[in-house]
């Protein structure tokens, strides 16, 4: 087998060579105007806000800090400013069924301009009512229907009296009304007297008066008749004065709206409760005392509150806007998205009316676009639903929750409901998109479309010049200091590494963008004119100083020994194995002690990090590829008699992961070949069934944290890490690491095979089968299977010694 060559300091880390950049600084270049790296999301954002279809709103995903929020938002405003402004939403007093109030749809800019012209319709009428019936035509012609009725009354009560007279008898008015009685002269006739007439004569003045009693009654019967016919012909002249007061007026208001049948019907609905009501216009203001015990003031025009029936409650202002809106909601409860009614308190009760009407986020998105981030939104209680009702309906229905749950008992509005046509665009990452697919039959009917943002592109000749270039432009508008070439270069070498990948840049703004900033920080202090690639590097030393307490805690425990780790001698059954811990937005590497113990069994390899529940079910998987593999290789007609163990010493949290199965596989043939491990070395990298090792993800964490601490016990120039092969291009190791190499004090293996690893491993020539399937004698492969046949054959032993003899 041909030996495995150490990587060449190149292969290391493919840095960026400042000279390739015709430039000085950044500033001579123009500012990016396109969005690089997001080729597919971009067509899809351009779709979803293109097309006009029902259901077709988009869900942007992809990680946080990509700058999804940025990008959609930028190609929304371009679309909306050359889209028509929505239409202005107010609400109004249905005079009919107050609960009820109207919706009323406006052109863009005019709700202000009705809002208005009603506040001056009002205040004109509380000025023209009351001057109309203090004019002298009113009190004349008020004066003319209360003399005609006087003269009514007087005429039937005067028609009774001379009746009366001629027959002796006049009319009383007495507390209790009025009466008849005989009279001797001017003077009522006595009962004396009376008893003295013949009785003739009183039966005569008996039948008069009875007659002249039933002549009053029938006129008292008719007065109130006559009232009533006064009143009404005092009300008719109440309506034409107030209709004549009111109707030039609304009339004039009601040719500015003619083109607006909603306008002029609600005009008419003004004029109409202005008569039904005109006594409210006539009363005095109220007093301040009133005001102090009664309604609080907070939203109550001048004067009574009466007169907040006729106010205009503008929903939705566009008066101010260029195009279709783009709203982003941050809060996105229920009621932010929806609208609400809010209450106030009077005399210990909670009251309302349609001036207490609040918009939601929907109602300012109408006609235009609404962002929303997707996980916000789904912590909100009911503001999933809300907002998916919204989209199917496509109306906008403003409902109490308190109401909706049955909590709240007090009387509400029951709104018009508002016709929807609004763009929305969630924000989420990928497993949140997966989930509501998964789980929620509607979310694919409402969210067709899906912009998936990536967080790395490649890395090019051309993208690496867009990449300067988006630099540059980040710099200006953050105000930042320019970038010369040579920070440019350490930039996009330190974009690779986040990336984990040499051939590919990160597109994760956000930490682009702290980057460009703490180098600008750094350049500032050292009184630069423009930042330099020791600026950049101070800065990536910081971030990673501020939160490496844990690593170095770690560093320190293994360097003093607490935490056991060998790396000089040899070793059976024992190496080192590469992990990397994430903790925030921190990574870095570890190595760990992986031992394996074997003895005769029934072909178990047991994972102590499993059967303690704390290995997780991928590492699990990679420990069971582990017995395929010697199952497979070296006893395919025999049974696996052994009993092996596998642990990480030391460890005292969860293990999961598969890149650490090689060296457990390493440590396993160790232990049955009883071949020692060189503990220089440590390992990484995943293995199948065919011996074959795989990716890890990590890499560059992996091989710096073995190097680190190899670097403070001591570089000998034999330490090194082995990694899969086919993780090299994914290399973008750290400058001090690739001198180490070069200086050829520390080594990095690419590993195809595990033959390959054990024999760097063991310094032993692993072996292949020969012509007669026989593995050479004293290699590792070799030594490992005369271990496992040695095994079977104890186990067939034991098994024939347990069987009972033949009875003869």
């Amino acid at each position: 087998m041909e030996s495995v060559k150490p990587l060449t300091p190149e292969m290391l880390c493919q840095g960026c060579d400042p000279s390739l950049f015709p430039f000085q600084t950044t500033a001579e270049l123009g500012d990016l105007a396109e969005v690089i790296g997001q080729t597919r999301a971009i067509e899809a954002v351009q779709f979803g806000i293109g097309i006009a279809q029902e259901g077709y709103n988009l869900f942007s995903l992809g990680p946080a800090g990509v700058g999804k929020h940025f990008i959609v938002g930028q190609f929304l405003k371009k679309k909306a400013a050359s889209e028509p402004i929505p239409p202005d939403w107010c609400y109004v007093n249905n005079f009919e069924q107050s609960q009820k109030p109207h919706a009323v749809r406006l052109p863009p800019g005019q709700g202000v301009v009705l809002r208005h012209d009603v506040e001056q319709l009002v205040e004109e009428l509380r000025s023209a009512i009351p001057a109309a019936f203090e004019s002298e035509d009113y009190r004349t012609r008020k004066q003319v229907i209360e003399t005609e009725l006087k003269e009514r009354h007087e005429k039937a009560f005067e028609e009774v009296r001379r009746q009366g007279e001629g027959k002796r008898i006049g009319m009383l008015r007495t507390p209790t009304g009025l009466v008849v009685a005989p009279l001797k002269g001017s003077e009522v006739l006595g009962s004396d007297e009376y008893d003295q007439l013949p009785e003739a004569e009183r039966q005569r003045i008996e039948a008069d008066v009875d007659d002249l009693q039933r002549q009053l009654q029938s006129a008292m019967r008719e007065a109130p008749r006559w009232e009533k016919e006064g009143r009404e012909k005092v009300k008719a002249l109440i309506r034409e004065v107030t209709n004549f007061a009111v109707g030039h007026l609304i009339d004039e208001l009601r040719k500015k709206y003619t083109t607006l049948p909603e306008i002029t019907r609600y005009l008419e609905a003004i004029k109409q409760d202005v008569i039904e009501n005109v006594d409210e216009f006539l009363r005095p203001p109220e007093s301040p005392l009133a005001a102090l015990i009664g309604i609080p003031q907070r939203h109550v025009p001048k004067g009574s509150p009466f007169f907040r029936r006729y106010e205009v409650n503008l929903l939705v202002d566009h008066s101010g806007n260029h195009g279709a809106p783009v709203i982003y909601e941050d809060n996105p409860t229920y009621q932010n998205l929806t609208g609400k009614v809010e209450y106030t308190a009077q005399f210990g009760a909670l009251v309302t009316d349609f001036n207490f009407i609040r918009p939601g986020a929907l109602h300012r998105a109408n006609g235009g676009y609404l962002i929303l981030d997707a996980r916000k939104l789904l912590q909100q209680p009911y503001a999933w639903e809300g907002l998916k009702r919204a989209l199917q309906s496509s109306e906008i229905r403003i409902e109490s929750l308190g109401e909706m749950l049955g909590i709240i008992n007090t009387v509400s509005l029951e709104p018009q409901r508002i016709p929807l046509r609004s763009k929305v665009v969630l924000l989420g990452e990928r497993l949140l998109y997966y989930l509501l697919c998964q789980y929620d039959p509607e979310f694919s009917d409402l969210f067709k479309v899906a912009a998936d943002f990536e967080d790395r592109m490649e890395r090019t000749p051309e993208s690496s010049l867009l990449y300067a270039r988006l630099i540059g432009t980040l710099a200006r508008q953050e105000n930042l200091l320019p970038f010369d070439r040579t920070a440019v270069a350490r930039v996009m070498e330190q974009s690779a590494r986040l990336a984990g990948d040499a051939g590919k840049l990160s597109t994760h703004s956000r930490s682009l963008l702290d980057l460009l900033r703490e180098a600008d920080y750094w350049a500032r202090v050292n009184r630069r004119e423009a930042v330099c690639a020791s600026d950049v590097s101070r800065a990536i030393e910081a971030q990673i100083r501020r939160l490496d307490r844990v690593r170095e805690r770690l560093q320190e425990d293994i360097v003093r020994g607490t935490i056991l780790i060998d790396t000089e001698q040899e070793k059976i059954g024992q190496v080192n194995g590469l992990s990397v811990i994430q903790l925030g937005q921190f990574a870095f590497g570890h190595p760990s002690r992986i031992t394996a113990r074997v003895r005769l069994g029934r072909g178990e390899v047991v994972d102590i990090e499993r059967e303690v529940e704390l290995g997780g079910p991928i590492h699990s998987k990679g420990v069971l590829i582990l017995s395929g593999f010697l199952g497979a290789r070296y006893a395919p007609d025999r049974p696996l008699s052994l009993s092996a163990s596998l642990v990480f010493e030391q460890s005292y949290g969860g293990v999961e992961g598969d890149s650490a199965s090689s060296a457990e596989l390493y440590a396993l043939l160790s232990a049955l070949a009883e071949a020692p491990i060189r503990q220089r070395f440590a390992v990484t990298g995943s293995v199948n069934q065919q011996g074959q090792v795989q990716a890890i993800g990590g890499v560059n964490e992996k091989i710096e944290g073995f190097f680190d601490l190899c670097k403070a016990r001591g570089l000998t120039g034999e330490q090194g890490a082995l990694i899969p092969a086919s993780n090299v291009k994914h290399l973008m190791l750290r400058h001090d690491v690739v001198e180490a190499v070069a200086s050829g004090k520390f080594h990095v293996y690419p590993i195809e095979t595990i033959d390959q690893g054990i024999e760097i491993l063991t310094g032993i020539a692993a072996g292949e089968r020969d012509t007669s399937g026989q593995f050479p004698e004293g290699s590792v492969n070799g030594r490992v299977e005369a271990r496992l046949i040695q095994l079977a054959e104890k186990r067939q032993q034991f098994g024939q010694a347990a069987q009972p003899e033949p009875t003869p």
